[in-house]
């Protein structure tokens, strides 16, 4: 039975991470060493989970502000009004990220943020995508490839976690009428492409894809939209072991969608709906991985593990025990039941 985190705080136990981006914020240091208070919060999270006893140990799931502004600059979906920082030599990444993230005054130019707006039903803020009609994506930063081989370095086995395309659209807005945001699936299904195969060529085994959308009310258009962009995932780079990660609620009735799409895995909230499990075991198909969220990933105390595996003993039927005896090793995964504020609090 393999472990595995769905992520890391990434703020660090003295809050690290917010001390150094208000320095850097404010001139009192450099670039380098904002990237360096950067690189040792990873190494130190990386190594305590790798001594803790963690089989998969992610990464990727460090930012310098927000997860879904990473994945916007990632697959280049950069609002027109910032082109001015992408075209000019005097501006690095960091300013277009920062700008992006808290506006830009200076050299002529004023620009406004991004909107914020909360991450599900958490009190994290998240910046909300900005998509218009026929609108264009590319592979436009290394930070994953960056952070998985950094983590490789220090002997880790780190397993990339990437917001799913489904869940990144979903997330964010049509700056104006006259379209719906899935309709750019066919051309942001080719950079999660790319940068599977960059990853598998990197050496990645596994890979998390989150989508928690599965875990809301999907129309037939979302769902037929799950099927075709898991079909291309699949094909794109069919020799990763995929991990679809669920949370924040129970898959409901999208169950058999979830179950049927082409991955190696599926995680599951066991803490915040525990009765899914049983739905979930009479659908699973036999060569689909289940991975378990057991420990309260929002909860700042430690876990009461004789409570976890209390709840697993009471929604498990007899379809569980007769799989566990078949295979227990291929059968099931654990980890922590979902991602919390400030980048996936697991206690």
């Amino acid at each position: 039975m393999l472990t595995h985190n769905l992520g890391y705080p990434r703020i660090g136990a003295q809050r690290q991470l917010k001390k150094a981006c208000e320095a850097y914020w404010a001139d009192k240091i450099s670039l380098e060493q904002l990237q360096e208070a950067g690189k040792v919060l990873r190494k130190d999270n990386w190594l305590l989970q790798r001594d803790a006893g963690i089989d998969l140990i992610p990464c990727n799931d460090f930012s310098l502000y927000d997860h879904v502004l990473d994945m916007t600059l990632a697959v280049g979906a950069v609002p027109e009004r910032y082109r001015p920082l992408v075209h000019d030599e005097r501006h690095t990444e960091i300013d277009l990220y920062f700008a992006m993230a808290r506006g830009y005054q200076g050299k002529g130019l004023d620009l406004i943020a991004m909107e914020m707006t909360k991450w599900f039903d958490t009190n994290y803020h998240y910046l909300v995508p900005e998509f218009h009609k026929g609108q264009t994506f590319k592979l436009s930063s290394r930070k994953i490839l960056d952070e998985f081989c950094e983590a490789q370095e220090l002997g880790i086995r780190p397993k990339p976690i990437l917001l799913g395309p489904l869940t990144y659209l979903l997330l964010g807005k049509e700056k104006h009428a006259g379209f719906h945001r899935l309709e750019l699936l066919p051309a942001l299904l080719p950079v999660y492409g790319e940068l599977l195969v960059e990853l598998q060529s990197a050496g990645a085994e596994y890979v998390q894809i989150d989508e928690p959308f599965l875990a809301m009310d999907l129309d037939d258009c979302a769902k037929a939209a799950y099927r075709s962009a898991y079909e291309a995932i699949h094909f794109a780079a069919r020799n990763l072991k995929i991990i679809v990660a669920t949370y924040f609620d129970g898959l409901r009735e999208n169950i058999e969608l979830a179950v049927q799409l082409p991955v190696h895995a599926l995680h599951i909230d066991l803490v915040r709906a525990p009765d899914q499990l049983t739905a979930v075991l009479a659908s699973i198909p036999s060569n689909l991985t289940l991975s378990l969220g057991l420990v309260d990933g929002r909860n700042i105390w430690k876990n009461d593990f004789a409570q976890s595996l209390a709840g697993l003993a009471l929604s498990a039927t007899h379809r569980l025990a007769k799989r566990l005896a078949k295979n227990l090793a291929d059968t099931l995964v654990r980890s922590p039941r979902c991602k919390s504020p400030w980048q996936y609090a697991m206690k």
